[in-house]
């Protein structure tokens, strides 16, 4: 795992992820071979935006237009994101 700059790269959903609705736990989750990551309610709506490439700016710009009454989100997201990276959630993407 190698961190990527989120100003100036696209980023994805780590592959070996599957972000779902998981109806037993009545949550969105991520799904790997060893088990899976309960996501809070924020968290999904970031991670379900990262299916397909995004860069950070398109993320926020998506997020605002989600929910204009959530003014200054872009630092926790970044805080999120820079989790996800540590984590191995989101990798950069190769294109």
């Amino acid at each position: 795992m190698s961190d990527f700059d989120f100003d100036s790269s696209a980023f994805i959903l780590n592959p070996r992820y599957q972000y779902q609705w998981e109806e037993a736990q009545q949550c969105n989750v991520l799904l790997y071979p060893e088990g899976l990551i309960k996501l809070s309610g924020s968290a999904a709506e970031i991670i379900q935006r990262c299916q397909e490439k995004i860069t950070f700016s398109q993320l926020i710009d998506k997020l605002k237009l989600a929910f204009p009454e959530a003014d200054g989100i872009a630092e926790d997201v970044k805080e999120f994101l820079q989790d996800a990276q540590r984590q191995d959630w989101i990798v950069e993407s190769a294109d």
